[in-house]
């Protein structure tokens, strides 16, 4: 089977690493052809310019755009929408996770010995130490979503994410804001899929950097992972 890889871009004011998130995606090397799709969430600080020009130097780019601000999740959605790709890789546009691992995440899905793979910041020895200050608050959320969902990860928060897209196109997701990842998990283990972790690098930026998640995020996640467990 010939596979087509779908990056999927949610992105909202990242001008300052924009170009360079890109210049690494269409530079990676995953093994088969692919294509970057990218949602500008309404951005007001150039980024969309930078991304209408970015799609229009290379035609392996989509760009699709939201009128106003509606969040990661809607994001996603509408990249999923657009995608046409047989595998679909989620990458944000900062520098946190690293294109050039595409071919490890992919490696179960391609293999047959997975429907979706998470890469986990805290599996092998590729784990970043920098996140000491977040990691209790992680691992309750991941325990807790594993004993819903009935899962054994290790890092259910993380946001790189590789799915069949068969698979990925009919999960039922709602979420408009982050709790787009521990949804995707529970849509996920409610679907039956075989999902498995792959180790991964991770280079965590801090708010002055850019990063729009907060704490407040991260209480809410507790919530989501209950209400989508028991919401259809």
């Amino acid at each position: 089977m010939a596979h087509l890889l779908s990056v999927l871009m949610p992105f909202y004011n990242e001008r300052p690493t924009l170009e360079e998130i890109v210049r690494r995606v269409l530079a990676s090397e995953p093994g088969v052809p692919i294509e970057l799709i990218m949602v500008d969430d309404c951005s007001t600080d150039g980024s969309g310019q930078i991304a209408k020009t970015l799609a229009q130097s290379d035609e392996r780019v989509k760009l699709v755009r939201h009128e106003r601000n509606r969040g990661k999740g809607a994001s996603v959605r509408s990249a999923i929408a657009a995608a046409s790709g047989t595998i679909a890789v989620i990458q944000d546009a900062d520098l946190e996770y690293d294109p050039g691992e595409y071919a490890g995440l992919i490696a179960p899905i391609i293999a047959g010995q997975a429907d979706a793979a998470s890469g986990s910041r805290f599996l092998g020895e590729t784990h970043c130490a920098t996140l000491r200050r977040t990691l209790l608050a992680n691992k309750f959320l991941t325990k807790l979503s594993n004993i819903v969902n009935g899962l054994k990860l290790t890092d259910m928060e993380t946001c790189f994410k590789a799915v069949r897209a068969d698979v990925l196109k009919k999960l039922r997701l709602t979420s408009d804001r982050f709790g787009i990842e521990p949804e995707i998990t529970a849509r996920l283990a409610q679907a039956g899929a075989r999902i498995v972790e792959v180790p991964i690098s991770y280079r965590p930026r801090s708010h002055a950097q850019g990063k729009k998640i907060s704490w407040r995020d991260g209480a809410a996640a507790g919530w989501h992972i209950l209400r989508f467990r028991f919401k259809s």
